[in-house]
C-alpha cells in the first residue's frame, strides 16, 4: 500500500495478532475454573506497575471503582491508561501518580460537572504525557481491530484532521478506490477492569442496558478483572444465556463487589452519587486536597467495604438505589442549582 500520513502518536497496546493468539493460549485456560477471589489479590497478581491498563464502562457509567482505587491503595506506578472515554476513573489515578501516561478520546473533564483539575496538573506539569490523540470511534474500532485478530481496521473516521496527525494512524491508498483511508490499530491492553451487574464463579457476565465497547474490550484484552454487584449460580446465567456479555474464558478474576462503580452510576441499579463526586472535585483544586482525599477515602480504609462506610454506609447506598428509579427530571436537582 502506499503510505499517505503516519501519525504521531505513540503506538501503545499493539501486539502481532498471531503472537497474542499464542500468548492467549499459554497464558489462559477454557476449563471450567472457580475465578473467585478478592479486589486486592486480582490487583496484586495481575496489574504490574508499567502495565497498559483500560477501564469498561463509559465517562461515570459502570466503571470499576472497587478495582481503580484498590490500584491506587497498593500505589502501582508507571501505568498507562488507554480507552475511548475516561472521567473520574482516569483523574484519580493520574493525581494519585499511577497513571503516568495516557492516550484517551476524551479526557480531562467530569463532562457537564466541569474539568479535572488534578490531573490537567500532572499533565501541564509533566507527571503525566498526552501520548497520543484518537476519537471516540477510533478507540472503540482499535479494540474491535483485536477481538477480530486483525493487526488494524480500516476506517474514514478522523480523514483530514489534527486529531489523526496526534493518533498512531496511518493513512494509505485503498487499493480498491485509489482514495484515501485511515487504518486504525489495534489495541491490545495488558489489563482490563471491567464492572458488571452479574458473573458466575467461572466467569460468564452479565451486564443490563447499553454495553458501550465493552463487548470489544473484554475481547481485545491480555487480562480481564471483572467485579460484580453479584456472583450468581449458573442456573441463573443459563436461564438467558443470550445476554451473556462476557464468556468465562475471555475472564481471569472474579470478584464480587457490591455498589462497586460508585461514585458512578450502575443502571438499574443505584445513581451517581453527585455529592461525593463534587467532594472530590472541590479537594482537587489543590494536591493538598487532593492528599486528603486518597488519605481519608482510599488509605485509610482496609478495603472498599471501609470506603463504603465513609462516603455515608448503608443509607447513602440505599438513597441513591432510590433515586436511581425515579423520574429523570428529579434526578440531578443540582443541575437546577447551576442555572
Amino acid at each position: 500500500m502506499n503510505t499517505l500520513q503516519v501519525g504521531q502518536g505513540e503506538l501503545i497496546g499493539w501486539h502481532d495478532p498471531d503472537e497474542h493468539r499464542a500468548w492467549v493460549a499459554t497464558h489462559k485456560s477454557r476449563a471450567l475454573e472457580d475465578k473467585r477471589t478478592t479486589i486486592r489479590q486480582a490487583v496484586a497478581q495481575y496489574i504490574p506497575d508499567g502495565a497498559i491498563i483500560a477501564c469498561g464502562g463509559f465517562g461515570h457509567i459502570r466503571v470499576s471503582m472497587a478495582a481503580v482505587y484498590e490500584i491506587i491503595r497498593q500505589r502501582k506506578r508507571n501505568l498507562v491508561f488507554c480507552g475511548k472515554t475516561a472521567v473520574h476513573d482516569s483523574d484519580v489515578l493520574i493525581a494519585a501518580g499511577c497513571v503516568d501516561r495516557i492516550e484517551v478520546a476524551y479526557a480531562f473533564g467530569h463532562e457537564l460537572r466541569g474539568l479535572s483539575p488534578a490531573s490537567r496538573r500532572a499533565v501541564e506539569g509533566g507527571r503525566c504525557q498526552v501520548v497520543g490523540e484518537i476519537s471516540n470511534a477510533g478507540y472503540q474500532w482499535r479494540f474491535l481491530a483485536a477481538a477480530m485478530g486483525l493487526p488494524f481496521i480500516p476506517a474514514r473516521v478522523m480523514l483530514g484532521t489534527d486529531t489523526l496527525a496526534q493518533s498512531s494512524a496511518r493513512v494509505v491508498e485503498d487499493p480498491f478506490s485509489n482514495k484515501p483511508i485511515c487504518l486504525l490499530p489495534a489495541c491490545y491492553p495488558d489489563v482490563v477492569l471491567m464492572h458488571v451487574h452479574r458473573c458466575d464463579r467461572y466467569g460468564n457476565a452479565q451486564i443490563d442496558g447499553i454495553v458501550i465497547e465493552d463487548f470489544e474490550l473484554a475481547r481485545a484484552a491480555r487480562r480481564l478483572i471483572v467485579t460484580t454487584e453479584e456472583i450468581v449460580g449458573e442456573d441463573v446465567i443459563r436461564e438467558q444465556p443470550w445476554r451473556t456479555l462476557i464468556p468465562y474464558y475471555l475472564v481471569d478474576a472474579v470478584v464480587e463487589a457490591p455498589f462497586g462503580a460508585h461514585p458512578t452510576l450502575m443502571p438499574g441499579r443505584y445513581y451517581f452519587d453527585e455529592a461525593h463526586i463534587g467532594q472530590w472535585l472541590h479537594l482537587s483544586k489543590t494536591d493538598d486536597g487532593v492528599a486528603e482525599y486518597f488519605e481519608r477515602y482510599v488509605y485509610g480504609v482496609d478495603d472498599f467495604e471501609g470506603y463504603l462506610d465513609l462516603i455515608g454506609g448503608q443509607e447513602q447506598l440505599d438513597y441513591l438505589r432510590q433515586v436511581e428509579h425515579l423520574e429523570a427530571p428529579l434526578r440531578a436537582p443540582w443541575l437546577e442549582e447551576k442555572k
